[in-house]
């Protein structure tokens, strides 16, 4: 039985069902029967307009985002399926902070519920 990491928050039930179907190799069929069209943003520049049209739709105020991107190593580098990072620069006596989301580039294929899933997680981080 393989642990379902990105998963364990939510209740035991639920786990256990995604379980039953993967150890019964139903999972992707279920997926594909919901989900079976892929969304269009496959470029950088789509992504970064998607990601900023719901960033200023909900998140108004927050910090702007500089760069928005997909990223081939995010799975195997990290263990994540998207990262927010930020890099701060001094300027003279100011202190400037650049943020980036990068996003799995497994996700560049999957469906939009899927994507805006990750998009929206990630943005939550920039409340933080």
């Amino acid at each position: 039985m393989q642990q379902l990491k990105y998963i364990q928050g939510y209740p035991a039930h639920l786990v256990d069902q995604v379980q039953q179907l993967i150890d019964k190799d139903q999972l992707k069929t279920l997926l594909l029967s919901r989900y079976p069209t892929p969304h269009t943003i496959k470029t950088e520049k789509a992504l970064y307009d998607y990601v900023i049209e719901l960033k200023n739709q909900y998140l108004k105020k927050s910090a702007p985002i500089s760069k928005v991107g997909y990223d081939n190593k995010i799975n195997v580098i990290n263990h994540a399926l998207g990262l927010h990072t930020f890099v701060s620069r001094v300027h003279g006596n100011k202190l400037k902070a650049k943020h980036e989301i990068r996003i799995a580039a497994v996700f560049k294929d999957a469906p939009l519920p899927f994507l805006r899933m990750i998009v929206v997680h990630e943005l939550a981080t920039l409340t933080d």
